[in-house]
């Protein structure tokens, strides 16, 4: 039976010209959050499992690529449950890896620590437009800063990144997890049932107030917290400033710093942003992961329907490793849903060096290949990018190609000098 040379479902090969652009892409995404200054780091594609399903994940812990434990450790036949054949598993996000990797080396570094991360993660999802099961996440998070500061330098790296590839007119939605507890705690919902109430909050964009209210009844809530509940969105609609409002509504039930603390984030990037984005108050936004105990943030693009990267708050997540919460903040951008987008409208990468193939036949004597060569080397030397591959028999197709690839010029060397 012949192997398959199809990529695993929700893998893909990465062809060359789309390699140039995730290239240059990652070359401004360093060199912008460098100028913020953000650190490169690198951790495992491999956790503990138990790291990776300590319910911080939210619902990307059912998505886990588990690993069975190895050698005479594995013994399937005896096992009754699955922890005694899975010891870790394939990483489904940058920020347990980074916590456990401040957790681990934080004498070593300095306070706040803010991290750059770029990296594959996987998750046994359903693939669809833009979601794949093996993806790049590139994550910036800064630890060790308690104040407001950490949410204002976040935002503002990651939309300066956004508009030097050219992205305008996008949305900074933000939100904080306190005022959705709030919400829900004044509506008279039960602690207890507060993520389950925020689950079917987060599928507002696509079921409406209807869709929440009616869902909301189908799982068992009393109509009266219900109808209290989507009576503070109606009066959002109505609202000129949503957090003024909200923090008059909720009275007791929410503490007055957040409110200041919001709008001081929404203040201070307005008054220095570089990129054309909007920053919006959205009192429905949850983001799923459920380590997130402050601010939270979300990426909306026009070209996409949904979220192109996002982030927040999570300062007790370090404390479950170590026992002493440090504050944490972090914001992940969307790397290949960007890279479709840019793909999508024909993006092109800026003006490079001169890109010269040299196609040598087969059968040209050692002392002409070092001369090549060595021209090869000149050449590069002077700036140009110089590819040196053997000449194919269908030569014409074989310049098409590396047409799409860039190559502007083709030299030719062939066996007999007078082709020359």
């Amino acid at each position: 039976m012949a192997l398959s040379k199809k990529p695993v479902t929700g893998m893909k090969d990465i062809l060359p010209e789309e390699m140039q652009i995730r290239d240059y892409v990652i070359g401004v995404i360093k060199d912008t959050y460098g100028r913020f200054g953000f650190t490169s780091i690198e951790t495992p594609c491999v956790e503990n499992i138990a790291n990776l399903t300590s319910r911080q994940g939210g619902d990307n812990e059912k998505l886990i690529f588990k690993i069975l434990k190895r050698g005479e450790k594995l013994n399937v036949e005896e096992a009754v449950s699955e922890e005694e054949v899975v010891d870790s598993g394939l990483r489904y996000d940058l920020t347990v890896p980074l916590v456990r990797y401040y957790s681990n080396n934080a004498a070593k570094l300095p306070t706040p620590f803010k991290a750059l991360q770029m990296g594959n993660v996987w998750r046994a999802d359903r693939p669809q437009r833009g979601r794949f099961r093996q993806f790049m996440q590139c994550d910036i998070d800064i630890l060790g800063e308690p104040s407001n500061l950490a949410e204002i330098e976040l935002i503002l790296a990651t939309t300066t990144t956004l508009g030097r590839l050219g992205f305008q007119k996008f949305q900074i939605r933000i939100n904080d997890r306190r005022i959705l507890k709030a919400m829900a705690a004044y509506s008279g919902f039960a602690e207890k049932d507060f993520d389950s109430v925020f689950i079917t909050l987060d599928k507002m964009d696509k079921i409406g107030l209807p869709g929440v209210e009616k869902e909301l009844l189908d799982n068992g809530f009393e109509k009266g917290c219900v109808e209290k509940y989507l009576a503070l969105f109606e009066g959002l609609s109505k609202a000129g400033d949503g957090i003024a409002y909200l923090a008059d509504a909720l009275g007791d039930f929410l503490e007055p710093e957040v409110k200041g603390g919001l709008q001081e984030i929404i203040t201070s990037v307005e008054a220095a942003k570089s990129a054309d984005f909007e920053m919006v108050f959205d009192a429905a936004l949850v983001r799923g992961m459920s380590y997130y105990t402050g601010t939270i943030f979300e990426i909306a693009i026009p070209e996409f329907g949904g979220s192109c990267g996002g982030g927040g708050r999570y300062d007790k997540m370090v404390g479950k490793f170590t026992g002493n919460d440090v504050p944490a903040c972090g914001f992940s951008i969307g790397f290949e849903r960007i890279i479709m987008l840019l793909m999508e409208n024909g993006f092109q990468v800026p003006k490079k060096p001169k890109k010269v193939a040299y196609l040598i036949e087969k059968g040209v004597e050692a002392d002409t290949l070092g001369q090549i060569i060595r021209k090869a080397q000149e050449a590069r030397k002077d700036g140009s990018q110089v590819l040196v591959v053997r000449m194919n028999k269908n030569k014409k197709f074989q310049k098409e190609q590396l047409e799409k690839e860039g190559y502007e010029e083709f030299v030719e060397f062939y066996k007999n000098p007078l082709k020359n």
